[in-house]
């Protein structure tokens, strides 16, 4: 990974002994942070842009002793860093890392011998902050006390696991812990969002109400035990006046983890992926021959080649599909289809249950990569503990030793790990289209989930009726019809919206249930990985538009809830002087395909403004060319 070199750290320590109040402030000043001490405790607030948006609120933690009460404010350093980097891939193509920062030594009444601090970085994108015991004793850390105390008044978007769906919550009688990140709406129309960055080698940490009014509290999932030196993720407070920001300042998860250690990434291909689900030789040759004809960059086997996921049986390592699943779409020879792949330039991915990963993983590494595989999607991982949590991540640095890209699974949910092991290229934790979720769903996933990095919604087109009338399914000997709510465009639009290096589009589909619907184009072409990101506008939970470039291209996305909108975007983003082609895909009931998608282009410059009627459910996609005399 290369660096410009614009890196300015000034360092200048003092010593306050007695010190009993720190302030920080951001390099935009709109972040002012203080630490102070007071009733025997430590506390903290956070202003941003002159607004009070954390009250006082406890510091603290447990590890070789409580780290609560009788707590002094001892030396502090004080730093500031400014420098930008490029990552492999991302929303950016180059990430700008500027902030203030501080490390408080803390001192114990108690006990002097025992030693922990307290590092704050306050960015213009947030305020990061996290504990570090810097000696060498043994840790049991069982508790972390840092509360969040809110104005009165304040909203929560609540969720109590990583793929269920969201409730707008006053900071009273929740059902249970809250999943990360926590965004909340604040009653001076400002929305705040906490989460945590680096979760490697420690337990994940959920949101609950806390005994006093306004409050919330950090929930540890259990026991970390570890040797010190050690630093715990870092918690993340993150502050926006429009809710967009909170999107296009998500770089700040990423800062907060190391860099990439990866030396030679080039095998790290981003791209589209379309699964084989009949799990055939023939359906596999289908897909691929669709994959070239699409411009889809890999193909992937989900679950069942192997036999059934959820027994300890089934053998990873070898083809043994489940026959009573897929017996209907006849033989499947993996090993042919991975070469008819190869042979088309398509790359492969296999599915493997955790099961099969905890037991063969140092086994199959080798052996996938002998056949031709290009990358893994962990299946049911385990999420939470301190045990799966570290060992996911050695999962993830052992697959970067082989070249082999990963998805992760369900519940597992980002924090900025990618950017140390770019190969951890996308993950679920979502509930995305294996749910069909509606459209209001859908427009407040960009600002809840979205905001830590990719996420691995699954895109479906034809997993609807076209007829009109109700199509079931047999599922378990149960008849349901599950179809999607969402138009065909805005289904589009979530290609641009929804940030996924590896973007799986016709999730439930099968080559032959494509016609060709000349909206297709708009899939062919657009791609997975950006050199730009904005957030036109917004509004959680009711709709997003949404632009991001690649290369001199710009792709814009809109979607809205269950509600008809009318939308004005402004192309102010583009280059002044230049002519551009918009080419836009919209809902259309006039047009005669099947799908109802209506295609039509335009010359645009940056003083355009366009004008888009969506309908309930609905969405729009534009594709914007430079003309090139």
């Amino acid at each position: 990974m290369r660096i410009i070199k614009i890196f300015i750290l000034s360092i200048f320590s003092y010593y306050s002994l007695f010190a009993n109040e720190v302030s920080l402030q951001s390099p935009d000043s709109r972040y002012a942070v203080k630490v102070f001490e007071q009733e025997n405790h430590l506390w903290f607030t956070v202003d941003f842009n002159g607004n009070r948006v954390i009250y006082p609120s406890l510091l603290g933690i447990n590890g070789n002793g409580e780290w609560k009460e009788n707590v002094k404010i001892g030396n502090i350093s004080r730093d500031t860093v400014n420098q930008t980097w490029y990552p492999v891939y991302g929303e950016r193509s180059v990430v700008k890392d500027h902030y203030n920062g501080c490390v408080i030594d803390l001192v114990s009444d108690d006990n002097k011998r025992r030693t922990l601090q307290l590092e704050i970085r306050s960015y213009d994108e947030g305020v990061a902050f996290r504990y570090i015991f810097p000696g060498g004793e043994y840790l049991h850390i069982t508790d972390e006390y840092t509360q969040y105390t809110l104005p009165e008044g304040t909203k929560a978007w609540y969720t109590p696991r990583a793929q269920t769906s969201y409730e707008l919550l006053p900071l009273y009688g929740w059902p249970g812990e809250s999943e990360r990140p926590l965004v909340l709406e604040l009653p001076e129309n400002n929305y705040l969002l906490f989460t945590e960055a680096g979760v490697v080698n420690y337990v994940r940490t959920k949101f609950a109400l806390g005994d006093k009014p306004n409050t919330i509290n950090n929930v540890m999932y259990g026991s970390v035990d570890e040797i010190a030196p050690f630093a715990t993720p870092w918690r993340v407070l993150m502050a926006a006046k429009k809710a967009g920001e909170l999107i296009e300042n998500n770089d700040i998860l990423l800062n907060l983890n190391p860099p990439s250690i990866i030396e030679n990434p080039w095998w790290i291909t981003p791209g589209k992926v379309m699964r084989e689900v009949t799990l055939s030789t023939a359906g596999a040759k289908a897909v691929v021959d669709f994959a070239v004809k699409r411009n889809l960059q890999y193909i992937h086997f989900d679950s069942g080649w192997y036999g059934p996921e959820n027994n300890w049986k089934s053998d990873a390592t070898t083809v043994a599909f489940d026959s009573i699943r897929n017996s209907k779409y006849g033989a499947f020879d993996l090993h042919e289809a991975i070469a008819y792949a190869k042979k088309n330039n398509k790359k492969v991915i296999l599915y493997v249950n955790q099961r099969a990963l905890s037991n063969q993983l140092d086994e199959i590494l080798p052996l996938y990569k002998s056949w031709g595989v290009d990358g893994l999607k962990f299946g049911f991982v385990q999420v939470g503990s301190h045990l799966w949590t570290k060992w996911l991540h050695e999962a993830v640095a052992k697959c970067a030793k082989y070249g082999l890209v990963v998805d992760i699974h369900d519940e597992y949910r980002p924090t900025g790990f990618s950017r140390t092991y770019p190969n951890l290229m996308t993950q679920e934790g979502i509930r995305g289209n294996e749910e069909f979720p509606d459209a209001t769903h859908n427009a407040l996933l960009p600002f809840t989930r979205f905001t830590q990095g990719a996420a691995d919604y699954t895109i479906c087109y034809y997993r609807r009726d076209f007829s009109g009338k109700d199509v079931p399914e047999k599922s378990q000997g149960l008849v349901k019809a599950r179809l999607l709510s969402t138009t065909p465009a805005h289904q589009l639009a979530l290609s641009v919206i929804y940030y996924s290096p590896l973007q799986y589009v016709y999730w439930y589909d099968k080559p032959s249930e494509s016609q060709d619907e000349p909206e297709l184009e708009f899939f062919d072409k657009v791609p997975t990985v950006w050199d730009d990101t904005k957030v036109l506008e917004g509004v959680p939970a009711e709709y997003i538009t949404m632009a991001r470039r690649s290369g001199r291209d710009w792709f814009v996305g809109s979607i809205t809830n269950t509600e008809p909108r009318k939308l004005f975007t402004s192309l102010n983003f583009l280059e002044p002087g230049k002519t551009y082609t918009a080419h836009i895909y919209e809902d259309d009931p006039k047009v005669k395909t099947r799908t109802k998608v209506g295609i039509k282009r335009i010359k645009v410059t940056h003083e355009s403004v366009l004008e888009a009627n969506l309908q309930p459910s609905g969405g729009q996609a534009i594709m914007i060319t430079e003309i090139l005399d």
